[in-house]
């Protein structure tokens, strides 16, 4: 395999910015992130799931912090306003925030030095609403394809889940090295949905991320195909980071 130029990618369970001392502090995570300085983040839980739905930390903070670009996915949640009398102009009458930053809580941000050259939201099987997004993008001259996820609590749901993301993948019109990253809720290191991967995908070894206070299990997990070199892995667990929320973040350093 020839090593080509190092990105570095990290997955974040950012709670809706509610941290370990149960304040919301949007702030906190963006903090985080430049702690992190990852050139791609896949997000989960990068949304507020009742009222208007929007974004957790605000597109003007992240726009004013200067380090990330969402990707926009031009997708939007269904609200149980939008079902009331006037209730798509809430936003304006009432001042409630609907502006999404992802789908189901999934997000990517990536660095100004990114572009993104088509992107995808999907919606997984499951009996409650979950999703998964993605994002081909060109580092340089090189194309890379990632994959933000939030699996669900069961087993049986994130095997189908999985093999969903996996379909979609299959599907892409442009075959490029891909990267799968997110909760994917499994604590374990092998069977289940690893089973859909069938060799396909390696394990970035970062570790334990939850829960933020006490790690013990690695529910964070960054997948890249046989055609990625990892270079260096790990899980952040700054000060900041133990506080932001119940899951520290993760990364991964992987040659293109």
């Amino acid at each position: 395999m020839t090593s080509g130029p190092c990105i570095t990618v990290a997955s974040y369970n950012m709670r809706k910015a509610i941290g370990t001392d149960r304040r919301r502090r949007p702030d906190r995570v963006l903090h985080v992130l430049q702690e992190i300085d990852a050139d791609v983040v896949a997000l989960q839980e990068a949304d507020k799931r009742i009222g208007g739905r929007g974004a957790a930390v605000p597109h003007e903070l992240i726009d004013e912090h200067g380090l990330y670009k969402p990707v926009a996915f031009r997708v939007r949640h269904k609200r149980m306003l939008d079902q009331l009398p006037g209730g798509k102009k809430a936003e304006k009458l009432f001042g409630i925030n609907t502006r999404n930053l992802g789908w189901h809580g999934n997000a990517l941000l990536v660095k100004k030095h990114v572009d993104v050259m088509d992107v995808a939201a999907l919606d997984l099987p499951t009996l409650e609403p979950r999703g998964a997004v993605m994002a081909e993008l060109l580092i340089g001259d090189r194309p890379v394809r990632v994959v933000g996820m939030h699996l669900d609590l069961s087993g049986l749901w994130r095997r189908r889940q999985m093999r969903a993301i996996l379909e979609m993948i299959e599907r892409r019109p442009q075959k490029m090295p891909t990267i799968l990253m997110g909760d994917t809720n499994e604590w374990r290191d092998a069977g289940g949905f690893h089973h859909e991967l069938n060799g396909s995908y390696r394990v970035a070894p970062t570790g334990p991320s939850f829960h933020a206070r006490r790690p013990i299990a690695a529910l964070d997990r960054i997948f890249v195909d046989q055609s990625l070199a990892i270079e260096a892995a790990g899980v952040h667990a700054s000060v900041e980071a133990r506080k932001a929320s119940d899951h520290l973040p993760i990364w991964a350093r992987v040659s293109l």
